[in-house]
């Protein structure tokens, strides 16, 4: 309903109000009919006050742009509340594994699927995976799957591997890693060998999809998260991913603003989706078409992510397509028309991916089109140049400097370690990193992903590349406008501009006033959409 007496509905005051890099902070704000009516100095701010406009009194906590997750799997974070949680706060060993695994397989049917996610091999005693051996003991009667943290790979029993046809005489797949002991499969399957298993695994009804997109999304304004993209629909279901999103947003249901990312390569639904209409900008101010996304290679913590120089133990990771494939699907997409979102994170792979917008861009510039480079976590100063004469956008986790620094250090050494996810130099350069989470595989909490920003500090408390720490301020855009721009939506949101959209997060405290070290108990109080609480920790606002 428009605003009649053309005063603000909501003004927000009594504590710093960041509304973007460039335009710094406001005293106040008002908000009308859903968007930034104005931000600047409070006594402006005050007379566009009416006799029905409400009040939000920030005592000097801190509020900022809702935060924008430009890369994370909304889905899969909400079903992954169902499965076993193998996360490293719940699990250390793999005999803990093994006893969860039995204690599921006691309450399941003889025959019913357990699945569970979240372990990291490098973090268990003894880093190695469990094995398909392991799983056996625990549920010979029933198939069971479960994932990396990483989602490159997993590891299944004997009686999932039965179901997926994956034998000692069964060939690795192109693009993937069925890796073996003496020959025999020990369950662990790794990038698109990974497809066999899932094919047979039970697709999840319609209302489940949207009872996990309803929950995840809640979870995210909790945070003060109010828009996302989620890197890969119809990963989980194919089509009915999208079926889901549809019926959520239909039903009330999608909680936070959602840019969908359309999976392409043989599996995904990007041709379904061409064909049905949906291309990139189709849909509306909560839910609309993105990026078709590729994966290239794997994930540098497995050990699959394609490097130039081998791992510390003597592999170059998997390039998932072949050049000619790669470049096929890169320059069919971008000729209909879409965004491109290509998984690169190995410097080998980030290569194969330069050369395939470079050809698939006949005029040498995509920045009209924003394609976009998921991860880029291990490139050198000759790739980014690349990326800036092609308008490519990296979209980074730095959290994952802090998650799997450690195992980076092991596996990649110093150098190599020290240099990824290059956050200061993206932003020197003008490329806008959009930083995100990529949850479930790290925390959704943006709070942790912004002070692995600003601190680069691995859990066991190495500082990896310290000269790539970004400020406060610089993490803060490239977690709002950067990933508003790297979806294509920064004409509506992002910043707290007059006339954008007025999707705020308010903080619980001002992180500008004290220690890189507070941002881990920094929390949301409130998230707004269009000037609207959707969110309240306290109560505050009734």
């Amino acid at each position: 309903m428009t605003n009649l007496e053309g005063k603000a509905d909501l003004i927000l005051s009594g504590g710093p109000i960041w509304c973007g890099l460039a335009a710094g902070f406001a005293e106040a704000l008002a908000v009308q009919d859903g968007l930034v009516l104005a931000a600047g100095r409070a006594s402006d701010v005050a007379m566009l006050a009416g006799p029905a406009t409400r009040r939000l009194e920030l005592r000097g906590r801190l509020a900022i742009p809702a935060f924008h997750d430009a890369h994370m799997h909304l889905m899969s974070l909400g079903r992954r509340a169902k499965a076993l949680d193998l996360t490293p706060g719940a699990v250390g060993t793999v005999a803990e594994i093994v006893a969860l695994v039995a204690a599921r397989a006691q309450a399941t049917a003889p025959g019913g699927w357990i699945t569970g996610s979240g372990y990291d091999h490098d973090r268990l005693a003894g880093k190695r995976h469990p094995t398909r051996w392991d799983l056996d003991r625990a549920a010979p009667d029933h198939p069971v799957w479960l994932g990396r943290c990483c989602g490159h790979m997993g590891v299944a029993n004997s009686a999932a591997l039965r179901l997926a046809g994956i034998d000692r005489d069964t060939p690795n797949p192109p693009g993937g890693v069925i890796v073996r002991e003496n020959g025999e499969p020990t369950g662990l399957l790794q990038e698109r060998a990974q497809e066999a298993l899932k094919d047979v695994m039970p697709e999840p009804s319609l209302a489940e999809q949207v009872e996990a997109i309803e929950l995840a999304g809640r979870r995210c304004l909790s945070y003060g998260i109010g828009s996302v993209m989620d890197a890969c629909v119809g990963m989980i279901g194919g089509w009915s991913d999208v079926v889901a999103y549809e019926t959520a947003e239909r039903e009330g249901r999608l909680p936070v603003r959602m840019t969908m990312a359309l999976g392409g390569g043989p599996a995904g639904i990007a041709e379904e989706a061409f064909g049905r209409g949906y291309v990139t900008g189709k849909g509306s101010g909560r839910l609309r078409v993105g990026p078709v996304k590729f994966f290239t290679d794997g994930s540098a913590g497995g050990c699959t992510a394609a490097m130039s120089k081998p791992y510390t133990n003597g592999e170059l990771g998997v390039l998932i397509f072949s050049d000619r494939e790669l470049d096929e699907m890169v320059g069919h997409y971008h000729h209909r028309g879409y965004q491109v979102a290509v998984h690169a994170i190995g410097d080998a792979a980030i290569d194969q991916t330069l050369r395939s917008f470079d050809r698939a861009c006949a005029d040498g510039t995509c920045s009209h089109r924003r394609h976009r480079i998921e991860h880029c976590g291990f490139i050198d100063d000759r790739q980014m140049a690349e990326m800036q004469r092609l308008g490519l956008i990296p979209a980074p986790q730095p959290v994952f400097v802090r998650d799997f620094g450690d195992t980076y250090l092991n596996v990649l050494g110093e150098e190599r370690s020290a240099a990824c996810y290059p956050m200061a130099r993206w932003q020197r350069r003008g490329l806008k990193p959009a930083m995100s989470s990529d949850t479930p595989v790290s925390d959704v909490n943006p709070f942790v992903n912004l002070y692995a920003a600003l601190a680069r500090t691995t859990l066991g408390g190495e500082i990896l590349g310290a000269e790539e720490c970004l400020t406060l301020a610089e993490a803060l855009s490239a977690y709002t406008e950067n990933g508003a721009h790297a979806c294509g939506v920064d004409d509506r949101l992002g910043t707290l501009a007059a006339g954008r959209v007025a999707d705020i997060a308010v903080l619980n405290r001002d992180p500008f006033q004290g220690s890189v070290a507070d941002l881990m108990g920094t929390e949301a109080d409130l998230t707004l959409l269009e000037g609207r609480v959707v969110f309240d920790r306290l109560g505050e606002m009734g």
